[in-house]
């Protein structure tokens, strides 16, 4: 699977705007960064498991998408069980190892955050398609056209880079000169394509110059970008979920604003 997939979904969710997927994203993952319990991270986990049945990913490009998040989670976890802050019931000691009551509990917290934070962005923009979002930021957002034109042509040079960096390899290989220690030939490598990086970059600057995308003025748009019914529903979905979390997490009295006092 390549980094800018553009296969057509089925899913309820994969014809949304970008723009409303970054803003459902946004309301979800605000209230979890604000606070540290696993009471609002578990809640909002388990209602953003309802939200990805509609994503159109079949359950093997799911788990193939998101395998990053679940390794990283516990490991994350796995790190505050051992170095976070000792509190309540120390139950291993040893070295800079701590193990405690409350190390645990912060541990479990971090876990489930990392993942309700993480998986929704991963599932959400999946199904989203660079020009889409680009369209969406400069006509919704009202980004600067400039700046957002940029920032998409960049993205869609990163399939070119990469197969810059294979052909460059396969170069090196035919001439006898990849035979090297790994360190020298990274090295001679990303010298290598950093010029060529700089050479492409100033053509298609030049390019776009040449086309009209720098010149003053309202600039027009070949695709309209909407946004309708489901995309406010996909964001009052957000909204609702965060909603949710909080209230939960203060009626268990885990809450633990992480911004506060003490």
């Amino acid at each position: 699977m390549t980094l800018l997939d553009t296969r057509a979904r089925t899913g309820v969710v994969a014809g949304i705007n970008p723009v409303a997927k970054l803003a459902a994203s946004a309301l979800i993952a605000l209230p979890l960064i604000l606070t540290l319990d696993w009471v609002s991270a578990a809640v909002a986990l388990v209602l953003e498991s309802l939200l990805f049945l509609f994503a159109g990913l079949g359950w093997r490009e799911f788990w193939l998408r998101t395998l990053p998040v679940w390794i990283a989670a516990p490991l994350t976890a796995l790190t505050i069980a051992l170095y976070g802050e000792a509190s309540g019931q120390v139950y291993v000691e040893w070295f800079v190892i701590r193990i405690s009551e409350g190390s645990l509990t912060l541990a479990v917290a971090t876990l489930f955050r990392v993942l309700a934070v993480a998986l929704p962005s991963v599932v959400l923009f999946v199904t989203v398609d660079p020009t889409d979002l680009a369209d969406g930021l400069a006509q919704i957002v009202r980004l600067p056209a400039r700046f957002v034109l940029g920032a998409l042509a960049g993205l869609r040079m990163v399939g070119l880079f990469l197969d810059d960096w294979r052909a460059l390899e396969l170069a090196r290989r035919a001439r006898g000169v990849a035979d090297r220690g790994r360190v020298r030939r990274f090295v001679g490598m990303a010298f290598a394509l950093l010029v060529l990086s700089i050479r492409r970059g100033s053509k298609l600057a030049t390019a776009m110059e040449a086309r009209g995308f720098g010149a003053p003025g309202r600039r027009t748009w070949a695709r309209e970008s909407r946004f309708g019914g489901r995309e406010w529903a996909l964001v009052a979905i957000g909204a609702a979920i965060s909603a949710v979390a909080v209230a939960s997490a203060v009626a268990a009295g885990t809450w633990n604003f992480i911004l506060g006092p003490g």
